[in-house]
Order: C-alpha cells, then structure tokens, then sequence
C-alpha cells in the first residue's frame, strides 16, 4: 500500500497512543504472574505478537474493551506446542528467548525476513553461560533460534553496544531460577531508557533488581522471586508522538497532544530537542498535556544514544532546519527493523537534502524538501517519518505502509483528522 501527500498544515488536539514498550513488558511481565489486569494496551501487530508469545507459554489473554484480562503461568512457563512466529517483533524475539530458557524443553523461535537478519548472538551467549542451550540454526545469530530451557543464575556480562532487549530479557529472566545473577555491561549500554522502563515494571510487580554504576553498569538479580502485577495502565508513547509534533513543526501549526505523563521513556527527549531547534513548546506533566506551535527551525546536534527510535524523527526535523544537524553516536539504529540511518539518508537524498552517511552518524544540512516517490522500507518509523517530510514537500508517495500496524495502526487516520492532506492507495 501506498499514501499519496500534498502540502498541509495540522490544528487540533489528539491523544498519544499508548505505549508499545510499556504494552510489550507489561503483557510479559504480567503473563509470569497470576492473574492481571492491563488497562489501555497499544494493540498493534507487534504486541499481539507478545500475546501469541504469552499464550503459547501458558498464559491465558482476554480482551475486553480497552483491557486484556491476564491469567498467568505463576512463573513457570511451559514448552510450546509450536514453534514461536514473533512476526516483525525484535522485542517479542529476546524477550521471549529469555522466557523459553526457564522451560523444561526446546523452544524454536522465528519471525519475518526482516527478523532473520537481527541480530541476537550477545544474548544467546550469554544464555549458553547460564546453563541454557541456546543457537541460531544458520550459525549467524540470527533467527531461527532453538532454546532448550535449563536457565541457571550466574556471574557474567553481556555486550551493551547492541541492543538494550537482550538485558531486558535477561532482566525479566532470571528473577525466576533458583540461583541469583549479576549481570555486568561491557561498554557503552545502548538504549538504557528502556532498561528502566523493564525494571519501572519489575518493581511494580514486587522484584528486587539491584543497580550498580561504577566503572561499567551492574545488574544484581535475587533468584526465586515470584511477580505479582495485579493492575497496570499503560501510559501514552512519546515514540509515536513524535511524528505528531514534529509535524506540527515542520508545518508552522499548532497541535496539543493529550495522554503524555512522565514516565521513564527515554522519548520524552523529542520535547528538548524540538525546544532546541526553535518550537514553541510547552509540557502540563501534571495533565499529561503537550502544546507545540511551529516557528522556523535551525539545525542541532543530536546524540542517538539513549533513543535510537527518535532517530528518523530527528532527520526529517533536520531536513527542514536552517543550519546543519549532526545524529550521532547511532550505529546502533541500524540493527533496527532496518538500516534506519541508510534508509534516512537515501529518502532524504531522494528529496533534494544533502546527507552525509557515516558508520555510526548522519550530517544533514537542512533545505527546501522536494516531491519524491519514496520507499518506506517496510518500517513504521520510516514511513511516518517520511509522511510528514511529505507534508512539507507536497506530491509525494511513501510505499509499503502498511508496516504502521506494527506501532501507531491508527496513524493515517489520526494526521488526517488533523487536516493531513493523505490519500492511501
């Protein structure tokens, strides 16, 4: 499918989705206890693939309105009848890798073709450390994983330069075995805003993980802890937001966005940066209320860090900025569904921007977006992204869209209702 955009300009009020990495852990967390209520999930392609996770391990989820009605498996997740298709989920893969080492079986786990390019091979080490027998049938780390279950605690450490699921699974692991684990980072630990937000629910469901920040980042689980998430509201995702606001300022409009509280979203970020770069912005943390009026925009830098997930935000803001703007500290966001820092580069270049690629940065130097038949990569990141730079070019189409299902479904619709000028064909 494809999304035909003219010129526009988006007024109004609209609430934030609700978050997919809070719906992913929350679903699995409260899928080890016993029974849960979960309020406000994001239901998208990539959490019903968490669900189907769950159920195969022995969890039992209802829908109801706007809940899922959780019967867990207390802990003990039994081996699946099948092997595990987590679709398009990177996070439903490591989360779940994590979970099938506590069985007392083989697991086989797999995905889409974006998903047998992922890399996994820092966790299935480390898994192997732990008593697991746990490898990628290719040899490459990559899925189809097999994991027989046997998850023992130990001392060991994992590299962090990759992906921060590979310690939230862990995280969410091995409060379960029967002996504890300290898990130390080697390096730089990419992503750590989502690590929080696995522990934020952890504790919520009563488990102790311990921290340890010295010369390099600490994990100290206690073993044969059990969870006991009762009831959970998912909070509004700053990730989706982001394509919102940005659009408003990329188009001079004015939006306010509802639903967005503080949390441990490392995302929140999109609001500082767009304050740099010239928005009018202002954040009620009490109402969860965020007004944005678009003002002309100058370039910053930007480093990549803490939220890989901003990254294609941040370039099309950059595309529209006076001056240059640097994305750095980002080889990380091309271990994403895709290369997201070539797939920037390449769509941006399409549209008459200068783009300087480097292994772990991007130089954009803002100018005047042209119309341009663009590919969406098969990523939901990219395709919005790209959809609001078409905002501003005009006469643009973006392809394979459909891939929005996998975190804001209601996207199209959504900018639309805002006065987004889109037709999907």
């Amino acid at each position: 499918m494809k999304v035909a955009v003219n010129i526009s300009k988006i007024n109004g009020e609209v609430f934030a989705p609700s978050s997919k990495s809070y719906t992913h852990r929350a679903i699995t967390i409260a899928s080890l206890s016993d029974e849960c209520v979960v309020h406000r999930p994001l239901m998208s392609a990539d959490t019903f693939a968490t669900i189907r996770a769950c159920e195969s391990f022995g969890a039992n989820i209802e829908r109801k309105d706007d809940r899922l009605i959780i019967q867990g498996m207390n802990g003990k997740p039994k081996v699946p009848g099948n092997i595990i298709d987590v679709a398009n989920s990177g996070t439903t893969l490591r989360f779940m890798t994590a979970i099938a080492a506590l069985t007392k079986g083989v697991t086989v786990l797999t995905g889409d073709s974006s998903i047998r390019t992922r890399p996994n091979q820092p966790l299935l080490d480390v898994l192997n450390r732990l008593g697991v027998e746990a490898y990628s049938t290719r040899g490459n780390g990559c899925a189809p994983l097999v994991v027989k279950g046997g998850l023992k605690g130990a001392i060991t450490t994992i590299d962090g330069s990759i992906s921060s699921q590979f310690v939230s699974a862990l995280i969410i692991a091995c409060p379960l075995t029967t002996k504890s684990t300290t898990l130390s980072i080697k390096g730089e630990m990419k992503s750590k805003p989502y690590v929080d937000v696995t522990k934020e629910l952890l504790e919520q469901a009563g488990c102790e993980i311990l921290t340890e920040e010295t010369n390099n980042i600490k994990f100290i689980i206690p073993a044969n802890q059990k969870y006991d998430l009762k009831d959970y509201t998912v909070p509004g995702d700053f990730s989706s937001a982001s394509y919102i606001l940005a659009a408003a300022a990329m188009t001079g409009s004015t939006v306010i966005v509802k639903n967005l509280f503080p949390s441990k979203q490392g995302d929140v970020e999109i609001i500082e940066v767009l304050r740099r770069m010239g928005a009018d912005i202002s954040w009620d943390r009490v109402k969860g209320v965020v007004r944005i009026t678009g003002n002309g925009l100058q370039g910053t830098t930007f480093d990549a860090g803490a939220t890989p997930d901003l990254v294609p935000t941040i370039a099309v803001l950059a595309a529209c900025a006076q001056g240059v703007t640097v994305i750095e500290n980002a080889e990380h966001v091309r271990y994403k569904e895709t290369d997201r820092l070539h797939a920037m580069a390449l769509e941006l270049t399409k549209m008459g921007i200068t783009v300087k690629e480097e292994t772990d940065k991007l130089t954009i130097n803002g100018g005047t977006l042209k119309s341009a038949d663009l590919h969406g990569w098969h990523d939901h990141r990219i395709v919005m992204a790209l959809t609001i730079a078409g905002m501003v070019a005009g006469n643009t189409t973006v392809d394979t869209i459909e891939s929005v299902e996998i975190s804001y479904p209601n996207f199209f619709e959504e900018m639309q209702s805002l006065g987004a000028e889109l037709k999907i064909f």
